[in-house]
């Protein structure tokens, strides 16, 4: 699943090439959206909360929004009227055009258009990447529930939202704790920072990267690199698996046995 910073990317991408313009045509491939036919509508934004995409439009003192998460497999393509597809047709759920512009989404797991957007993202702790990210909030959701592991709890959407599978393997790394520790024995003001930091040097780079450097290779700490050296510290890096909150399926968080030692 996407984490937060490939969602503002797409957001912007979008951004840059429908803002401002209007829908000459918009084809929802989707049953429940089948019929519904925006062209004529003025795209007003287009902005990410969380993992959320938003496509803002307005007719005549009406608004709606088309909302879309990527889940797993999702993409938006942006570019030029006439641009070839980089996935396959059949995958296509949406795709909206102006007179100059072409949008697809591909693949995505959710489509809707709302009346009402703020219903959507209700649930949700405060955006890492937000314009009104509020840090002492998300401790507090955080330290709620201290007895659940730290990799579970940067899971979860509903205490701050944006972190998904890699970036709570890279935030556990540096700051030297498991993904099994606690919430409660961690410093989650430090960790909470880490977050937001990472983020946002992220969220319009093109090679994301949590050490430092772009290089093919040397992007990231530990996150998929079990099996391989620690980057610090020479120790095998290790592949453990972890409940997702609320039950939702293990999923695969990496750590050093040695720069990560046992939680107390």
């Amino acid at each position: 699943m996407p984490e937060g910073d490939t969602v503002f990317a797409a957001a912007h991408r979008l951004r840059v090439g429908l803002a401002g313009k209007t829908l000459t045509r918009s084809d929802f491939r989707v049953p429940r959206y089948a019929t519904t036919d925006l062209s004529g509508w003025v795209v007003t934004g287009v902005r990410s909360v969380g993992k959320h995409l938003f496509i803002d439009v307005s007719a005549r003192e009406r608004t709606a929004s088309i909302h879309s998460h990527l889940k797993m497999e999702g993409r938006w393509q942006v570019g030029p009227l006439g641009t070839r597809w980089r996935r396959p047709r059949h995958t296509a759920r949406v795709v909206l055009r102006t007179d100059d512009i072409e949008a697809v989404g591909f693949d995505l797991g959710l489509v809707e258009v709302l009346t009402d957007p703020a219903t959507a993202v209700a649930h949700l702790g405060p955006d890492l990447l937000g314009d009104d990210w509020d840090a002492a909030t998300a401790v507090a959701h955080l330290a709620r529930s201290p007895e659940t592991p730290i990799g579970v709890a940067l899971l979860d959407q509903r205490l701050l939202a944006g972190v998904g599978n890699v970036y709570r393997s890279e935030i556990c790394f540096l700051h030297r704790v498991r993904p099994t520790t606690r919430t409660g024995d961690v410093d989650l003001p430090t960790i909470v920072e880490t977050a937001h930091r990472l983020l946002w040097d992220n969220r319009l780079r093109p090679t994301r990267s949590t050490t430092g450097v772009t290089a093919r290779g040397r992007e990231l700490w530990v996150y998929g690199r079990d099996r391989r050296p620690c980057r610090r510290c020479g120790t095998t890096v290790v592949r453990d698996v972890l409940d997702g909150f609320d039950g939702r399926g293990e999923r695969s968080v990496y750590f050093c046995p040695r720069c990560q030692q046992v939680s107390p």
